[in-house]
Parts: C-alpha cells; sequence; structure tokens
C-alpha cells in the first residue's frame, strides 16, 4: 500500500503542473482587459501602463505563469483585482460553504441513489425497477439551476416553507449549526443531489444486476442462504465501484455548482466565480479554478485508496 500511495502521488506531481498551465492559459485567453476592473474608462493611459505594471500584467506569458506558479508554491494566490483583499481570504471561507453544501448533496444523492439503484437491481424487470430507471433520467434529465428556479418558485414564494437566498438570516455568509441556517442549505442541496442521484441509481443497478448474474451468487442460493444474505454479499462486491462513482460526483458538485450558487445565491466557489468571470478578476478565477481542480484530484487519489483497501484485487493486478 505505500509504494502504491507514493507511486499516486508521483502521478498527481505532472497532473497538478498541468492543470495549472491550462487553468492560467484559459484565463489568459478569455476576451476582455482585466484592467478595467481597476481602472476608470476614462483613465490616462499613462495610468493604465503603470497599473499593468504594477500587477505584472505586462510582462510576456511564460515570464506571468512562472511567476505565478512560484507564488503559488509558495502559497500566494495573489490579491483580487476588484477588491484588493487577499485570493486566500476569500477563498477559504467559499471553499468551506462549497465543500458544505457539495457533501450533504452527495449524501442526499448516494443514500437515495444506492437505494432505488439496489431496489432496481434485486428486482429487474419488475414496477419497482422501471420506476427507479424513470426516476434516475429524469434526475440525470432536468438541468439543476432550472430545478432550484422552480424549487424557490414553490417552496419560498408560494408556500414561504424554506429561504430562498443566501447562507443566513438576513443573507449572511457566515454559517452557524442551527435551524436558521440549517434552512438556507435545504433547496441548494436538494438541487444538487438530483443529478448525482439519478448517476449513482442507474451505476448501482447496473452493478447489482450484473453480480446478481455471476456464478458465486448462485452457488450461494444452492446453499440455502437468505435473500438478505445473499444481498450483503452482492453489496460487498458492488461498493468499490459506487464508491468511485460518489467520489467523481463529489468533485463535479465541488467545481460544478455555479449556477445552483447563483440561483440561491450561496457564498461559495461558484458565487465566486460567477462574480469574478463578470468583474474580469484574474487572480480570482486563477486561484479558484486551480484550488478546484487540486480538490478534485486529490479526491481520486483518496478514491482510488479506499478502493484498493476494500477490493484484494486491485492490490494483485
Amino acid at each position: 500500500m505505500f509504494f502504491y500511495l507514493i507511486r499516486r502521488i508521483l502521478y498527481a506531481i505532472p497532473i497538478a503542473l498541468a492543470v495549472g498551465f491550462v487553468c492560467f492559459m484559459l484565463v489568459q485567453i478569455a476576451p476582455g482587459d482585466p484592467i478595467n476592473a481597476i481602472v476608470p474608462a476614462d483613465a490616462p493611459g499613462d495610468v493604465v501602463e503603470q497599473v499593468r505594471r504594477d500587477y505584472g500584467l505586462d510582462k510576456p506569458l511564460p515570464v506571468q505563469f512562472g511567476i505565478w506558479l512560484l507564488k503559488v508554491v509558495q502559497g500566494d494566490l495573489g490579491r483580487s483585482l476588484a477588491t484588493g483583499r487577499s485570493v486566500w481570504s476569500d477563498l477559504s471561507s467559499a471553499i468551506s460553504n462549497t465543500l458544505m453544501l457539495a457533501l450533504v448533496a452527495s449524501a442526499i444523492g448516494f443514500v437515495l441513489g444506492c437505494t432505488l439503484g439496489g431496489l432496481a437491481g434485486t428486482f429487474r424487470g419488475s414496477l419497482l425497477d422501471r420506476a427507479a430507471v424513470g426516476i434516475a433520467v429524469a434526475g440525470v434529465s432536468v438541468p439543476h439551476y432550472w430545478l432550484g428556479m422552480v424549487l424557490v418558485v414553490v417552496f419560498s414564494v408560494q408556500l414561504n416553507w424554506l429561504p430562498a437566498m443566501g447562507a443566513g438570516p438576513g443573507g449572511s455568509s457566515d454559517w452557524v449549526w442551527n435551524w436558521e441556517h440549517m434552512q438556507h442549505l435545504v433547496l441548494p442541496a436538494v438541487t444538487l443531489a438530483v443529478i448525482p442521484m439519478g448517476i449513482v441509481t442507474r451505476t448501482v443497478r447496473g452493478i447489482i444486476a450484473e453480480i446478481m448474474n455471476q456464478e458465486f451468487v448462485t452457488a450461494l442460493r444452492g446453499k440455502g442462504l437468505t435473500r438478505m444474505g445473499i444481498f450483503i454479499h452482492v453489496v460487498k462486491n458492488a461498493a468499490p465501484n459506487a464508491l468511485a462513482v460518489i467520489g467523481l460526483q463529489l468533485g463535479y458538485l465541488m467545481g460544478g455548482s455555479i449556477l445552483v450558487e447563483t440561483v440561491f445565491s450561496w457564498p461559495g466557489t461558484g458565487l465566486l466565480l460567477n462574480n469574478a468571470i463578470f468583474q474580469r478578476d484574474l487572480p480570482v478565477l486563477q486561484g479558484t479554478i486551480l484550488v478546484l481542480a487540486m480538490f478534485f484530484v486529490a479526491l481520486n487519489l483518496m478514491v482510488d485508496l479506499v478502493q484498493t483497501a476494500l477490493d484484494p484485487r486491485i492490490k494483485r493486478a
């Protein structure tokens, strides 16, 4: 396990460098001038050039990338062009809010997806199977930002059961574990959970159905094992693949929640990215995208290690 861990970490280093380069270049080739977020439109040319030199934007792109990468390695993501604050100070609170939202949404999607997928795979061809597949298809087909707006209209506007915006009363971004704040988490978490629920349902159904047709299940039936006992053996064999799907979905939720967070004004990385895009705030864009990408790489590494621990066949391979 130790040598496998070292090898996977060594594989992750060039991936991290490639991700950093892609993050830097994608932001650089985007249309618009980031200086417009700092100086007014009627600013003199010499003032604009001076600001450009102060932020190092007058240097060639390879030099800018080298300076940026060196600062990133030292833990410095730069300062926001729009606010002047440290990127990390804004990003740290946004990441915690997005991580909390993604974890809750993943838990909801995992529980519902595994339940529906397990039942559908066990009772293939039944009405329950068709209903679960229909729910899964609807979950992956409905745009989550549209679903979020529908939930706001129904549960916030018409029924007035749940708040529609912010992470706390009055649009607060400071999270506290109490009922008033948890109410703000319900709608965005349910909205984000729909897609992973559909994906996990279809994946688990396929895995369960395939395992149920294997010879060892027939042998277990021949030994007189109960249906619940057989199901436990099937779940043990399906767990590593299901875990990999859940790990990937958590990474997707961390990086793909920009529209949902914008709909609900949730103060996470999605809303931070949305504001940075409109303000052409390069340091915030680069820092946020890089941190999310590194989180995805680290999450894949963790999933690989857990899979290796759960499935001895991976060790032998």
